[in-house]
Order: C-alpha cells, then sequence, then structure tokens
C-alpha cells in the first residue's frame, strides 16, 4: 500500500472531486485556496504525476480569486474553474451570486458565462453566479450550481440554490449597464426548478445541488430507448412533518443544443420576481423516497456529490443505514429501491468516485484510501490508516483507472497524493 506525494510547497493545494486528471492521466489540476471554505487563491495549477514538476495555468488578477478546478475529458486539455470579481471594490466582493466560470486552453481565458443582471435581462446568460463546473462525459457541455443575485435582492430566501447547464449554442454578448455585465462563450440555462416553500410531503424542493452527469453516453429507459442527456443532483424536500430531507433527483434534458433555447412555461432569463426557469422539455423527477426511513435523506457530512457508473444504470450517494452509519448506496435512473453497497462498521468519511470499469468506486473510509467492489460491497484498502485521516474533499481516479487521486493535511499544509490502484484478479491473470 504505497503511496507518492506530489506536492511539497508551503501552502495548501485544493483538488475538486471530479475530473481533476487530464486524459492521459499524466496531469492533477488543482487550486491553492488556503481552504475549501475559504476562497482567496491567486493561481489554477496542475502537477505531473511522473516528474512532479508544476505549471501555472492562470493567475488572477485586479483583486480577484480563483478556485474549483476541473478538466474537460478530452485533449488537449481544457480547464475551468471559479473566478471571482475583479476590482471587487467597484463590482462587489465574491460571494456566491458574485462569481462565474472561466475556460483556459492554450494559456487563453475566457467567461463561460455571460451575465446579465439590469432588466430587461438576456436569454442564455446567468443572473447571478455559478459553481463547480463539470464538462460532460464527452467534453461538450458543462453543469454547475448557480446562486442568482436579482433575486438576492429582492429577498435572501428567494435566491433558491440551483442547477444549471452551458452548452455551445454560441457567444452570449448581453448589453453591458452595469461594472458586473459580460460576455461568455456559452449558452446558459438552469435546469432544475425549485420553490422557495415546497409543500410538506410532495416533491417540491427549495434547493438543487452537488449534481452528476449520468452515463457517458446517458442511460436506457425502461422502453429501451436512450436518454443522451441527463443530471442527477440532490433535492431538498420537506417531509410531512416539515422536516428537511435531501433526496435524489433526475433532470432529462433536450438533445439539441438548440433545444435549451426554447422557453418552456416561463422565461429562460427570469423575470425581477422570478427566477430563471428551465428550457422546454425538461423533465425533473425524484427518483428516492426515504423520508420514512429511520435515517432519513441522503447526508450532508461528508459533503459529496452524486456520481453516476459509466454505462448510467446506477446513481451513488451517501446515506445512513439502519444502524446510523454512513454508506454507500444506488439508485437506478428509473426509479425503485435504492440498494446498499456497502456495509462497513464505520462511516465513508468522503466523496467518492467511479472507476472507468464501472466496477469499482474509491472514497475514505476507517481513515484509509479503500477502492470497493460494486456487485459485493467489499472494501480493499490501498493506503494505510492514517491519523488524521485523508481529506474528505476528493478521491478521484485516474482516467486510464491504475491510481486515486487525494489529499493529506501535512502539519498546516494540504498536500496531493496518489495510490496505486491494484488490479482486478482478472487483469493479474
Amino acid at each position: 500500500m504505497k503511496e507518492q506525494q506530489l506536492t511539497f510547497a508551503p501552502r495548501h493545494h485544493q483538488l475538486t472531486n471530479i475530473n481533476v486528471w487530464t486524459a492521459d492521466s499524466q496531469w492533477l489540476a488543482y487550486d491553492v485556496r488556503p481552504s475549501g471554505a475559504s476562497f482567496t487563491g491567486l493561481t489554477i495549477e496542475r502537477v505531473n504525476v511522473v516528474s512532479g514538476a508544476v505549471e501555472v495555468l492562470y493567475q488572477a488578477q485586479h483583486g480577484a480569486h480563483v478556485g474549483v478546478v476541473t478538466v474537460s475529458p478530452d485533449l488537449p486539455p481544457r480547464y475551468v474553474f471559479i473566478h471571482g470579481p475583479e476590482h471587487p471594490e467597484i463590482q462587489g466582493k465574491y460571494d456566491f451570486h458574485h462569481r462565474r466560470g472561466v475556460i483556459v486552453q492554450h494559456g487563453r481565458a475566457e467567461n463561460l458565462d455571460a451575465c446579465d443582471i439590469t432588466p430587461p435581462f438576456t436569454a442564455g446568460a446567468l443572473r447571478g453566479g455559478s459553481h463547480v463546473h463539470v464538462f460532460s462525459p464527452d467534453g461538450s457541455r458543462l453543469s454547475f450550481t448557480y446562486n442568482d443575485q436579482v433575486m438576492r435582492q429582492r429577498d435572501v430566501a428567494e435566491d433558491l440554490r440551483n442547477v444549471g447547464v452551458a452548452v455551445p449554442l454560441h457567444a452570449v454578448c448581453p448589453p453591458k449597464q452595469h461594472p458586473r455585465e459580460y460576455d461568455g462563450s456559452h449558452y446558459c440555462v438552469l435546469v432544475s426548478r425549485t420553490c422557495s416553500a415546497p409543500r410538506p410531503g410532495s416533491d417540491e424542493i427549495n434547493r438543487a445541488y452537488e449534481e452528476g452527469w449520468v452515463g457517458q453516453q446517458g442511460y436506457l429507459r425502461a422502453d429501451g430507448s436512450r436518454q443522451r442527456w441527463a443530471l442527477a443532483f440532490i433535492g431538498d424536500t420537506l417531509s410531512a412533518g416539515g422536516e428537511k430531507v435531501p433526496e435524489v433527483f433526475l433532470v432529462d434534458l433536450p438533445e439539441k443544443n438548440t433545444d435549451f433555447a426554447a422557453a418552456g412555461d416561463r422565461p429562460l432569463q427570469g423575470t425581477l420576481s422570478q427566477m430563471p426557469a428551465p428550457p422546454r422539455g425538461v423533465q425533473q423527477k425524484r427518483l428516492t423516497f426515504t423520508d420514512a426511513r429511520r435515517w432519513p435523506g441522503l447526508v450532508s457530512v461528508p459533503r459529496h456529490w452524486l456520481r453516476s457508473s459509466p454505462d448510467g444504470s446506477a446513481i451513488a450517494f451517501l446515506m445512513r443505514d439502519d444502524a446510523g452509519v454512513v454508506q454507500l448506496w444506488t439508485v437506478s435512473p428509473l426509479g425503485g429501491e435504492p440498494r446498499q453497497v456497502t456495509h462497513a462498521a464505520s462511516d465513508i468519511q468522503s466523496a467518492f468516485s467511479w472507476h472507468p470499469d464501472g466496477q469499482r468506486l474509491a472514497f475514505v473510509c476507517d481513515n484509509q484510501v479503500v477502492v470497493c467492489d460494486l456487485a459485493s460491497g467489499a472494501l480493499r484498502p490501498i493506503t494505510a490508516r492514517s491519523e488524521p485521516a485523508p481529506v474528505g474533499d476528493a478521491v478521484v481516479f485516474s482516467p486510464d483507472g491504475k491510481r486515486v487521486a487525494f489529499l493529506r493535511e501535512c502539519g498546516e499544509w494540504r498536500q496531493i497524493f496518489i495510490a496505486a490502484v491494484p488490479p482486478l484478479p482478472a487483469e493479474q491473470a
């Protein structure tokens, strides 16, 4: 169980929970925030897993800060990350509703999402801040979570976290009537539907978050046809008794980029009194119904994101078993009863990722990085047990499936490590 430390500089290094590897499994992208909760990092960087060489990919300027970088699944790599406002004394300081996505390729940076906060608003532009931008498995589009500045100015309680999608339909160039309005390379829409006061016992939610693309090619519907594009996310429902219960939700998305520009029952760009609305044809459905369990709902600690198997048949999440232990579960995108995968004696302690073969997942349990067999739930440690445990933010398989990247606290600094993944018995033979 040999692991390798990759970074040594006396500062923090922060991995995102997915898409941190370049497609050739040679580089890991990271940011340098002092901790996951702060946003004061100035650079986006990458480290080579063979040579240890470090390269700066982007340097923030004019009082801005950057973080939460992910990488495209193709070559040459594109890097996308959160960018805070430049000149914050004029544009406003960094906040959930004051941030944007920026894509860097070949050293050239461009905004992912346009911003228009002055009515009349512009379809395809956002009115607030986007967060954790993740390329789809084919690299053609991105998902993100979102907070709305217009609704926040109206009432903080109406600024509801939502899930959005950026598609390469065309650049969006709104009129510039405010210092914080700018162009974006992608057409951006919200795809989740939330409301500020969900009815207890209903499928209504007031928060949509921690999303993940479903399948490399979507998933198979019950009739055998393929739903090409879908996102799974956590939605906060209210039980019949009025308690918050986070559940698994799914949105089926349009097939064509042009379909994202077709409005549904409300304006895509929103109004002064309404959030932006999903395009026509977006279908949101609830997959889990756990409010009657002894420990209802998905857990919030450890923080984790919904992740689909490569074939799209299973969406993984963390929930307590009847004994109160945090375990890994899966549910079909068609719904039905969740399946408990692990039966560990102690809590799973981190976010997780799928091996490219779809048979294994990796996460932290019992203070060690483990590989979990999907079929049996068996856990195989690939690092020694340690105190403190590896950091729970990110445990990410490389695209070739040979390594797992994770984080450790080394003294006062957070550093990046990798560990080798043992081959399956069939591979050893």
